[in-house]
């Protein structure tokens, strides 16, 4: 097994009309070449690495089975991102942009002209919904799990959230959903204090607090009984702020505004018509929200596989208190086995 890998796109051109000097993609392969592959796409703010946890000979994901693709976003600081490049204000990258590329790395460098499946959580689940609408004859299954085909009103409103608590260290504001911040009094673009990247991340993690896990999960106290953390407290400076500080907060924003502008539909031939899009999935749809999950409610995953072609999607909600967490990214070992169930009923 190989470690983590790039391949060089060249200068990428984006939906947005910009482009991404030099490109390149990085990612990890597990398995035989030759075996049926999965890709599997990585979710905001996650490395590769934090993909892993699904993969091993005791999970469906069994890289003596199949040949599996781990691929990292535009911004997740391993692909092409503000931390690794002198790209300086960053480009505005789509769902799209992000899993063209991964299109071009399976195909081209890869080799692969189908998959047997793709599948992943959250923003790993929006890119398997872009796979499922931009390649449709690509893979016979997809798998998302605590993730959605567009990012419904709601949770563009939580994210504004976040993103407002990080700007507002540097003293900015948001110019709206899917906008980037106002620069006050005509100041230029500058990278951030140490000062700023502190206050705004831990900022950022004490929203996003209240958005990861449910309020079953914290009315039952699962952080402590469970997770083994003190109080509350020692759980949003062990957890929260601990994950947050570890990150780039101009990267965090790349994928923030990924994530806000996220609609499968956006593209060709759709035009934006979101059933025309869901229409046009043939893959075997698997869809798993999480029942308690504050983002990406089971109410938008209905609306999904209702759009689709009779036959084509299936919706069953993980069972679990844990919130958008009940689908990674590993942490209750019940929920992983619920999900390699449901992976190996799905036909993998």
């Amino acid at each position: 097994m190989a470690g983590v890998q790039s391949y060089k796109l060249g200068d990428w051109q984006l939906q947005s009309g910009q482009l991404i000097p030099d490109a390149q993609i990085a990612f990890k392969t597990f398995g035989d070449p030759t075996s049926p592959a999965i890709i599997y796409p990585s979710w905001f703010s996650g490395s590769i690495a934090d993909n892993e946890w699904l993969i091993g000979e005791e999970h469906v994901l069994d890289p003596k089975k199949y040949f599996i693709i781990i691929t990292a976003m535009f911004g997740n600081g391993q692909s092409t991102s503000p931390s690794n490049s002198n790209i300086k204000p960053f480009p505005k990258v789509s769902v799209f942009d992000n899993v063209r590329a991964q299109h071009k790395l399976v195909t081209e460098h890869l080799g692969i002209s189908h998959a047997r499946a793709v599948l992943g959580w959250s923003m790993g689940a929006g890119q398997t919904y872009q796979w499922a609408t931009s390649y449709p004859d690509f893979m016979d299954i997809c798998v998302p799990f605590c993730g959605a085909a567009r990012t419904s009103i709601h949770n563009q409103v939580f994210l504004e959230g976040v993103k407002s608590a990080l700007l507002a260290a540097k003293k900015h504001s948001s110019a709206g959903s899917g906008q980037d911040g106002i620069l006050p009094n005509d100041e230029k673009y500058r990278t951030w204090t140490a000062e700023e990247k502190e206050v705004g991340l831990k900022a950022f993690a004490r929203v996003y607090a209240g958005w990861g896990f449910s309020q079953a999960f914290y009315r039952a106290k699962i952080y402590e009984s469970y997770l083994g953390y003190k109080n509350l407290e020692d759980f949003m400076k062990n957890f929260w702020e601990k994950w947050a500080l570890s990150k780039d907060p101009e990267n965090l924003l790349v994928m923030l505004s990924t994530w806000q502008n996220a609609d499968c539909s956006k593209q060709e031939p759709y035009k934006g018509d979101f059933s025309l899009a869901m229409q046009a999935i043939k893959a075997k749809m698997l869809v798993l929200p999480g029942q308690t999950d504050l983002y990406f409610p089971p109410e938008d995953s209905e609306i999904e596989v209702a759009n689709m072609k009779p036959g084509i999607g299936q919706m069953v909600p993980f069972p679990s208190i844990w919130g958008h967490w009940a689908g990674g990214p590993g942490d209750c070992k019940e929920d992983v086995k619920w999900l390699d169930v449901k992976l190996r009923e799905a036909g993998l």
